[in-house]
């Protein structure tokens, strides 16, 4: 199996809900980064961090959130995954949909980095209510006009 079917194998898991295929390709010490400014940014290390700190977190965070691959980029032991995120954010109930670019690092058949590529700027507004509390402190505020 190529590289490139390790990631494809591993997107489609995802597309099926199961953690454990995500999971199978990760080697013990897998390096994966969310993107600077993404809601779970930082470096996860080992497959649990990753499932406890990334997937276990959208699933409880968000409604219908989905990661939807368009291209797969065959570079040997480097692969790279662009497509669509998309999702509900719980607390706020604010749709996003924005691009993203994963970078697959993978050596003897195991996925040794992950580094994620994101509109960050896209995903925050979800999370943002700030906008919602205002138009309800503005609407408070033309029904006391009344």
């Amino acid at each position: 199996m190529s590289s490139a079917d390790i990631i494809r194998a591993h997107y489609a898991a995802s597309d099926r809900g199961d953690l454990d295929g995500m999971l199978a390709p990760f080697a013990d010490d897998i390096r994966w980064t969310e993107a600077a400014g993404f809601p779970y940014a930082g470096t996860y290390v080992g497959p649990e961090a990753v499932a406890a700190g990334v997937f276990g977190r959208i699933q409880e965070e968000w409604d219908d959130y989905t990661v939807a691959i368009d291209e797969v980029v065959d570079g040997g032991d480097v692969v790279v995954g662009i497509g669509t995120y998309s999702g509900t954010y719980k607390q706020t109930g604010r749709f996003f949909a924005a691009r993203v670019a994963h970078v697959w690092r993978l050596r003897d058949g195991k996925v040794h980095a992950f580094e994620q590529f994101c509109d960050t700027e896209l995903v925050n507004r979800a999370l943002d209510d700030s906008s919602r509390v205002a138009t309800e402190s503005d609407a408070s505020r033309e029904a006391g006009k009344r």
